[in-house]
Parts: C-alpha cells; structure tokens; sequence
C-alpha cells in the first residue's frame, strides 16, 4: 500500500497482518484469475472452437506438421484462421500446471484452423497471442504452399517465409483503396503481329484460361504487349500476376500498365520498394483492393484473388530460381498455380527454353508465336565469326576483336550506340591456351591464373606469380585472353575510339537506358541498357567461353542471352547488325543466325529425352561430405525406377568466394550424387527425400546434406 492510503508514513512491510490477510481473500475469491501475459494461465478457454491448430515457424522437416494449441477467450475474437500468432514451444510433459502445459520459448506461427477437440491426449499450451488479426494465410495461398513445399522436398514453414513477407504494423492500420470496376477490353494492337495473338486476348478477356508459350518479337514491345494481356483479364472482372526477373523489367511492364489503364488497377512487389511499401501493396492484393500484380520471383506467391492469368518472363534467367530452401523456381511455382486455379497460363520470352518446349510438345500449352517472314522484318542482321576467320586475321586476333567486328562497330558509331556484350565483369582476364584453349591453371593450387597490367601472370587463388608457365596438355606456351572483363573491354575499346564516349553496364552498376546518340556500351550478360530507338549495331564477343561452360544448360543459356542482346538492335531493315564471336557450325550460333530460339529448344529437348536428362526426367541433386552422403543414400528408400548417378566430388569453395547453391562451405571437401527418376515418380522421389532427410535432423546428425529438386546447374 502507498503513503497516501497509510497516514503513518510506513510502507507495506507495516501494515497489520490483519489487512494483508483479507487481500489475499479478495484475490482468492476472484471468479475469474487474471491472466497471465502470454501463458494465460487460469484463464477460461474459448466457449467454441477452444483448439486452435498452428503452424509453428521452425523450418525444420521433422516438424513439418501442426500442432495443437489451447485458445484463451480473450483471444476468441482475434484467433481466426490466417492470422499471425506467438506460441510457446518445446515444453515437456513435465512442465504441466493446472492441466496447462507451460514453458518452452516463444516461438512465431500461423493459426490454420480453429477445431472443436484435439487429437492429442496430452494437456495443452495456449496460444501466447496474436500478433495481428490481419488474415494473412487464406486456403488458396496454403494450398499453394504445401504443394511447393511437397515438390521441392522442403519445410512449409520455409515456403511460407518466401510467400508472406515481413509484418509492418503501420501498413496494416492503414486502409486499402476501394477497388476499381473491371477497365474496357483493350485493343489488340501489337498482339497482331503473332498468329492467333488477338484470339489469345479474346479468349482472356472472355473468362478463358488459354496457355501459351509465347516467343516475343525483337524490340521494345514486349512489355506492352504483357500490359495488354493483364488488362484483357482484368476486363474479364479477373486477376492477373506477371513475373518478371529484375526489377528493371518489373520497371517496364509497371510503366506500360499505367500508359494503359492508369493507377490504381495494379500493385509493383519488388525488393526496391523497401519493406513497409512492400507489405502494404501485398495486403493491398490480399484484400481484393487490386487485383492484378507484376513483381520479380517473391511476386509468385502474391494472394491475388480471382486468379485468371499467371504470366512469367524470360524463364531461362537465373533470377527465377529462389536461393533460400527449398529452392522453388518461379515457372514451375505458376504452373502449379494455374493447376490449383484452373486459369490462363502466358510464358514469354524472346529466347526459348527446354521446359517451355516440353510444354509444347506435350500439348498442354500452345505455341505464341509469328510468322516467318514477321520474325525477318522484326529481327537484325545477324553475322558470325569463328576460329578460321580469326586465323586469317593476326592482328584482330591479337586484339581479340576480328576486323569485321570493328568495321560493324564504326559503321555503327555513325548512326546511333553500340552494345558490346562481354561474359563477365571486372578488369582482370583469365587466361588460356593459344593453341588448345585449355585453362591456364596454378602449379600450386590449380587456381585460375590471370593476366595483370604488367603482364605479369598471377593466381586467382593463392596470389601466387607465374613466370614460366606452359601448357601441360599440348607443350605449348603462348597464352590468349580466356575471358577479358568489362572494365578491361570498355578500356580497350575507348584508346581505339578515342572521341567516342564508352559506358559499362554490369553487376555493381547497372544502366536502365541509355541515349541514341553514338557511345559503345560495354555490358555483360543480363545487364544490357535499353537504347532509345535501339542499338544500331551489337558485338558479342568470346562467345565460345560461354558455350564451353561445363553445365548441360550452356548452350540454351549462351543463346538465350545472345538473343537477349540481339532483340535490344534495331531491325535489319533499319540497318541493325549483330556480329557474335563463335564458331557458325555451332548448333545455337546457328539458331542464332535464323532467329530460331524455339527449333533450338525442341531440338534440346529430343536429344535430352533420349539421354534420360531432365526435363524429360526428374532429377535431384544430393551432397553432402563422403560420409554423410552415403550413410544417406543408404536409409532413403528411393522408388523403384530411380537410377542414382555418382557420388562424385564437388569443385570446392575458394576461400572469399560466394557458396554456390548446394556447395561445400569453403575448407570442406563434399561430394554429389544424382537421383533421376522417369516422369511420373517425381512426387514420389521428393516424398522420399524428404522422409529421409527428416529422420536424419530427428536423429540430430551432425554432418549437413542438402537435397535440392530439379537444380538448374546438374553439370
């Protein structure tokens, strides 16, 4: 008691015992305790629905599973389905008070469902509380996630961190604009240029669900043309989802919806947003507000109500495929959004890959494409030169730029840019041999060597000079530049052009556009600015090193960036001109040079279907250390008709390195294996990893081993 209830001044410690006594009475005979903050212990359950069902956020595969939870009745109202909620977890059965379960840390979750009674016999937590109650889980969005979780072998608390992004308290006290009535049926404008692209409008804008694989026409129209298929749906009083790989991209189709429909009609998820505008647009779709979205690879899991048309870009681009577990792709998180809604399917690009063909050849998509000669007035000049070229020309060999290259760059130069494409960034090259092309490597620790400003030789690796290299494979001692940089191009490329400005484009800073005036671009792959009225000309340069790369996707890859590049020149009637630096013979410079993307693809694919390669097969990639991974493959009951390849060693991580995806950490040496199965089995195999995988976390194994499905890099 204070001193004002206590004239004597003295403090609780005074006062008679008599008094303290009736306290305690009082409290005692309280008909209702009161409760206590996040145990709620005494405290009444819910009249109805007292068990509420949780998905706690662990991550981990052993507790991929719900658990049941107590529901106090203060929390009734609030402690709906889809909403946030904090839980105590990991208390035994020996932490039980009044027939409560209590202790454990507090731990984050999503409530699934309310239940009368719960399987479990034993006593219950309570739930500690409710975050928000903002509904943020429907049943669609957890119907999608569980079956990506099912597919890629993984946790679906992991898939719902990738699909409901991070709480943002003022966005959600704020109100979300009243949604706009359905936009007129747009026009077909340049969807006349693909056969059957007005039918494929009609058929969205009529409550359809076509699907297409759509091979876009070179130049800029791409955007407006994916602009036109979501206002098309929209007009149908459906919703509409776009993803597209950077936020460049995201930038156009944003730009070209608002020049179509105005604001309003669409919500942009992208990372350059920033967190709280972020979530805001995301509750923005979830509350009917909007109800189209277009946004990079997080944008596949947006809970766009009414779904009529799922539409992804560039599906080759490697932005797609998601780095944290389970790794899902964003193509096949579509296409398994357009099974569960039953709705459109639109998959672009001006390259093709081999999964977009398999969807063509198996009939469940249609072709998107033009005609012959549209494809020829759309497209540039395409010319090449190889090896024999380079041979009869010493001193463009020496310069690593063929005559003809320079000669399309200042005929270029007189009428507007020119985009140089380079395979990788930085100043430093590595070096190969001149005669057989083989890597030039250290003595010491087989690390790469490259070439320095002196011209000295020094190790990628160790640091280590090199003055008296030769090649261990042909005896022979004169070295060529393996892949020169950016930086070192846009250097070379500026002493040859002198009065010509020179702009980069790569990782550490990449241009949106650039002007029509004359300027060479020196970008690399991926990074190329959009010019205004389009590059007049484009050398693609040591073409070879991007076919030889030892992964079975890298002559699609190489293509589809060449492709790419080439749709950024003006056409061929405009006098726009590609020189790429590969040998003709080559199956995709040839494809290159026909403008064929698709007849590559297909190709690709028969010659995959007859090796058992994926995506004829599906295929999971395993690694972990030698011991790990076989007393792995050793307790995973595989299907009957898997086929394991390997184990073999995995390229280890160079020290200051970034970790590839299901590589070792650096200082580790792990090993991989290969688990292909037939078509059909791919459920089964995943089912099976993932069984395995979580008795090994329940047994606490201490050794890692990462399982990832359908990896995009296999070698």
């Amino acid at each position: 008691m204070s001193s004002e209830n206590e004239p004597g001044g003295g403090g609780a410690e005074e006062a008679p015992p008599e008094q303290l006594a009736l306290i305690r009475e009082s409290v005692r005979a309280a008909k209702t305790p009161r409760a206590k903050p996040r145990t709620w212990r005494g405290a009444a359950l819910a009249r109805e629905l007292p068990v509420a069902r949780v998905l706690v956020d662990k991550g981990v595969l052993h507790l991929d599973r719900y658990f049941d939870y107590a529901v106090p009745e203060e929390l009734d109202a609030q402690a709906q389905p889809g909403v946030r909620v904090r839980v105590r977890f990991g208390a035994g059965r020996h932490r039980v008070r009044e027939g409560r379960r209590e202790g454990g840390g507090l731990i984050d979750g999503f409530l699934i469902e309310r239940r009368a009674e719960s399987d479990y016999t034993g006593p219950l937590a309570a739930l500690a509380q409710v975050v928000s109650p903002e509904p943020v889980l429907s049943e669609e969005l957890l119907g999608l996630t569980r079956a990506v979780a099912d597919r890629y072998a993984g946790s679906l608390a992991d898939v719902l961190q990738l699909a409901v992004p991070p709480r943002s308290a003022r966005a959600e006290q704020r109100p979300s604009p009243a949604p706009l009535p359905p936009p007129k049926t747009p026009e077909p404008a340049s969807w006349g240029r693909y056969e059957h692209g007005g039918a494929f409008l009609a058929a969205l804008a009529d409550g359809g669900s076509p699907r297409a694989v759509w091979n876009a026409l070179p130049g800029p129209l791409w955007s407006e043309e994916l602009a036109r298929a979501v206002a098309a749906t929209l007009a149908s009083g459906r919703g509409a989802l776009v993803v597209v790989p950077d936020g460049r991209a995201a930038a156009r189709v944003d730009a070209a919806l608002i020049t179509l429909l105005g604001t309003g009609r669409h919500a942009l998820l992208t990372a350059d947003a920033g967190p709280e505008k972020r979530y805001a647009q995301w509750l923005a779709v979830r509350r009917g507000s909007v109800r189209a979205v277009v946004g990079t690879r997080a944008a596949m899991f947006a809970p766009v109500q009414d779904l009529g048309l799922v539409a992804v870009w560039d599906d080759g681009d490697d932005s797609h495929s998601e780095q944290h577990a389970p790794q899902p792709h964003a193509r096949d998180v579509l296409l398994l959004r357009a099974a569960l809604d039953k709705c459109a399917f639109l998959l672009g690009g001006f390259g093709c890959t081999v999964e977009a063909a398999q969807l063509m050849e198996s009939g469940w998509a249609r072709p998107l494409a033009a005609g012959r000669e549209q494809v020829r007035r759309a497209a540039p000049l395409v010319r090449t030169v190889g090896d024999d070229d380079l041979a009869r020309d010493e001193a463009a060999r020496a310069a690593r730029l063929p005559t003809l290259a320079w000669q399309t760059a200042r005929e270029g130069l007189r009428h507007g840019p020119v985009l140089v494409q380079v395979p990788r960034r930085g100043y430093a090259p590595r070096m190969a041999c001149a005669q057989c092309r083989a890597p030039a490597r250290c003595r010491h620790c087989s690390g790469p060597l490259q070439g320095q400003d002196a011209g000295v030789l020094r190790c990628g690796w160790c640091g280590r000079e090199e003055s008296a290299w030769h090649c261990p494979d042909c005896g022979g001692f004169r070295l060529r530049a393996q892949v020169v940089g950016a930086r070192r191009t846009a250097e070379e490329l500026g002493r040859a052009f002198p009065a010509v400005p020179v702009r980069t484009s790569g990782r550490e800073h990449v241009l949106d556009t650039v002007p029509g005036t004359p300027a060479l671009v020196v970008s690399t792959p991926g990074a190329e600015p959009v010019a205004e009225g389009g590059y007049a000309a484009a050398l693609l340069l040591d073409g070879w090193a991007m076919l030889v790369r030892p992964d079975l996707r890298a002559g699609e890859d190489a293509l589809r960036r060449w492709i790419a590049a080439g749709a950024l020149v003006r056409p061929q009637s405009e006098g726009g001109t590609v020189v790429v630096v590969a040998e003709p013979s080559l199956r995709p410079v040839q494809a290159l040079v026909r403008w064929d993307p698709v007849g590559h693809a297909v190709r690709e694919l028969a010659e995959r279907a007859e090796l058992g390669f994926p995506p004829v097969s599906r295929m999971a990639a395993v690694s972990g250390t030698p011991t790990a991974l076989a007393e792995f493959l050793a307790s995973v009951e595989l299907p009957p008709d898997a086929q394991v390849l390997g184990p073999v060693p995995i390229a280890p991580t160079p020290p200051g390195r970034p970790r590839r995806p299901g590589g070792p950490p650096p200082g580790e040496h792990w090993d991989r294996a290969l688990v292909r199965v037939p078509p059909g089995s791919g459920a089964a195999l995943a089912a099976a990893l993932k069984t395995a995988q979580a008795a090994r976390m329940a047994r606490g194994s201490g050794e890692a081993v990462r399982v990832r499905i359908d990896p995009a890099d296999i070698g």
